[in-house]
């Protein structure tokens, strides 16, 4: 009976939002802020370990896909998938493949758990709300409403993380045979600050955030219905003990990193070509001749827009889509599969679909 006592003031309190619970929590004597506390706790770590995880996995994909997408279009190193993985092997070794996962991580790591975390409390704050103009209790978030939980999750990490991301991509570029290079993810943001001031470390921001409204948004929305779809439906026999299994749940993880990632890859492009303006030495770190610079002569995201389309065409705008496809697919699904693992193994009874 004790068990089930904590059981339930574990799950009420850690809903944060139904003052009632907190209120029968105290008579109790179970010290509700605590146990938020613990909550949240185990939660941003979930979140942490997942987008860590998962980014590691599928690092060689996430740099040629950055490469794909700045490499200058008279000077072509890489022309796929295959052979830009095989090219950076044979030119810069191992090291080459993960070269800027550490700073990625860094970055990942926390924007993955505020993501995670910022959805929940999104999600719970939405469905307050929806149930309130509608006055059904038992009301549940429609596709639409997770929508827009997602879109409201991406922002926030986003925004919180975006630096990171800027010198990431910095990072990730320059080669062994760069006139000059970023030892660090700390020298690259003092770098960045010292030669180019603080509003550097947001170029691109713009349509970063514009973007990670359909992605974000959208990863979470289809994964999420489709997980309340195959409960319900329970077809091909998906169904184990009221339970997905990890299968089923890494292909809706998939499904939903198509979608999302397919929708937003424009944004992404121009962001990451808007990350390169003010660095000097960008064009021969792309190039390996450092001749041509009006590739990054771009003024905005509608300039950036409109320069790459008309100089190289609309298919430019996704350029580095197929590797990007292929680290997107693992990616997305490990990062939501570990992240509900984690909660399970920490002992956090709500998911993101509660």
């Amino acid at each position: 009976m004790a068990s089930e006592d904590v059981k339930t003031s574990e799950s009420a309190v850690s809903t944060i939002v139904n003052l009632a619970e907190e209120a029968k929590l105290a008579r109790q004597g179970v010290k509700a802020p605590s146990y938020a506390v613990l909550t949240i706790c185990k939660s941003l770590v979930a979140g942490g370990v997942a987008g860590g995880v998962s980014r590691t996995a599928v690092a060689p994909l996430e740099r040629l896909k950055i490469l794909l997408q700045v490499q200058n279009p008279h000077s072509i190193k890489y022309n796929g998938t295959i052979q830009g993985l095989k090219y950076i092997w044979r030119t810069e070794g191992l090291r080459g493949l993960f070269k800027g996962n550490g700073t990625n991580c860094a970055r990942i790591v926390p924007n993955s758990a505020v993501k995670f975390f910022s959805y929940e409390q999104a999600s719970k704050a939405i469905l307050l709300f929806y149930q309130q103009q509608t006055g059904n209790d038992d009301a549940q978030l429609t596709p639409v409403l997770r929508l827009g939980a997602g879109a409201c999750a991406g922002i926030v990490a986003m925004s919180a993380t975006y630096p990171m991301d800027m010198v990431r991509g910095r990072l990730t570029v320059q080669t062994d045979k760069s006139p000059y290079q970023y030892r660090g993810m700390f020298h690259a943001l003092s770098t960045v600050l010292r030669e180019e001031g603080p509003r550097a470390l947001y170029k691109g921001w713009l349509p970063s955030v514009i973007g990670v409204v359909p992605y974000v948004g959208l990863n979470f929305a289809v994964y999420e219905s489709l997980k309340d779809w195959l409960i319900k439906t329970r077809p091909f026999g998906l169904l184990e003990d009221s339970e997905l299994s990890v299968t089923t749940r890494l292909a809706c993880g998939a499904a939903a990193g198509t979608v999302g990632q397919t929708v937003a890859y424009p944004l992404d492009v121009v962001r990451r070509r808007m990350q390169m303006v003010g660095w000097n030495n960008a064009a021969s770190v792309i190039t390996g001749d450092g001749r041509s610079k009006a590739s990054l002569e771009y003024k905005g995201m509608i300039d950036t827009f409109r320069k790459t389309v008309r100089h190289e065409g609309f298919r430019a705008l996704y350029k580095g889509l197929v590797p990007n496809s292929v680290k997107v697919v693992p990616s997305i699904a490990i990062a939501f599969v570990t992240y509900e693992q984690v909660k399970d193994i920490l002992g956090v009874e709500m998911r993101i679909s509660d």
